[in-house]
């Protein structure tokens, strides 16, 4: 181990040293590995879980092996499931508080993209969180079932934004900023925010926010816009709350949603598989399977994206996000 340590400082501290063979594991194509089950029809279990966002993994072994974003790798999932005749039906097992619209937005963009070219049956399965942009990529699915204590909703946008100005002047530091225009530098961290500015974010925010209700719209069709409006002022609700509103379909376990696409897909028995990349370890449903994860002996899994990852240079992010 100490070996093994003392050439991963050398990888990561040393000049040019990176441009060497590595000891990590090249990242490889996905390959299907089962789950449960049994039968020539697979049910395929994808994973959304952690920030969403398009980032790429910045942690300090990130450095060394090179992975795929959350986008990069449920397109490339949901790519490898389109060539699969014998697949006939997928579970989005969902754990996320949500993340950047952008990325909320592409996830779902991709789901709903795969319905047209193959028209299976998807049911997503929240698991702790499947707030705002994990809400968001849940109604993409045809069917929606919650854990008991899930936590779900937050249906709404929130910027995120610096400002610096008050610690700058205690330390005695100044900011000057030269830009082309009187806007050019708004949600810059170290000024406070104009009246002005602040209506100008406001009104792309509440774009945003119109596009998510649209969004739900299309994925709720017993709920009317009027009723999500109402539902859809960035609280949570738990699931027997999200049931009862129209949020969900129904309340129940990873094994329930299992058994509602097999029967949404017209068959009594599946093989249950998923996605991953070599080294992972998937002995059943609930172990945690994200394809772009890279499992090393002696050493910790990769962590998704964190929140800091996306604050990054206190530039505003606007976010389908639950952040209390």
């Amino acid at each position: 181990m100490n070996k093994l340590f003392f050439s991963i400082m050398l990888f990561v501290f040393l000049p040019g040293c990176l441009s060497q063979p590595s000891l990590f594991p090249a990242v490889g194509p996905l390959e299907e590995t089962k789950l449960d089950g049994s039968g020539d029809d697979k049910i395929l279990i994808i994973e959304v879980s952690g920030l969403l966002s398009s980032a790429k993994p910045s942690g300090f072994f990130d450095r060394l092996v090179d992975r795929p974003s959350l986008t990069t790798r449920i397109k490339e999932e949901l790519t490898k499931a389109e060539e699969d005749e014998d697949l006939k039906a997928i579970v989005l097992r969902i754990n996320s508080p949500g993340g950047t619209v952008t990325a909320s937005d592409i996830v779902y963009h991709e789901i709903r993209r795969f319905k047209k070219k193959r028209d299976i049956p998807i049911v997503a399965s929240i698991m702790d969180l499947g707030t705002s942009g994990g809400y968001y990529v849940a109604v993409a699915a045809d069917k929606i079932v919650a854990h008991p204590s899930t936590v779900t909703g937050s249906v709404g946008v929130i910027m995120v934004s610096l400002n610096g100005e008050g610690l700058l002047e205690k330390i005695g530091v100044e900011a000057n900023t030269i830009a082309s225009g009187p806007k050019k530098s708004m949600g810059s961290p170290f000024r406070t925010m104009t009246d002005e500015e602040r209506a100008i974010f406001q009104n792309i925010i509440d774009g945003m926010y119109d596009q998510f209700v649209t969004v739900v719209d299309d994925g709720r069709p017993n709920l009317d816009k009027g009723e999500i409006r109402r539902l859809a002022d960035g609280r949570i609700y738990s699931a027997l709350q999200a049931e009862q509103v129209g949020l969900i379909d129904e309340v129940g376990y990873l094994e329930d949603a299992i058994e509602l696409a097999k029967k949404e897909a017209e068959i009594e028995k599946a093989t249950v598989v998923t996605y991953h990349r070599a080294g992972g370890y998937k002995p059943n449903i609930y172990s945690s399977f994200a394809s772009d994860s890279v499992y090393l002996k002696g050493l910790p899994s990769f962590d998704p994206p964190s929140l800091m990852t996306l604050l990054n240079g206190g530039t505003p992010q606007f976010m389908f996000l639950w952040m209390p």
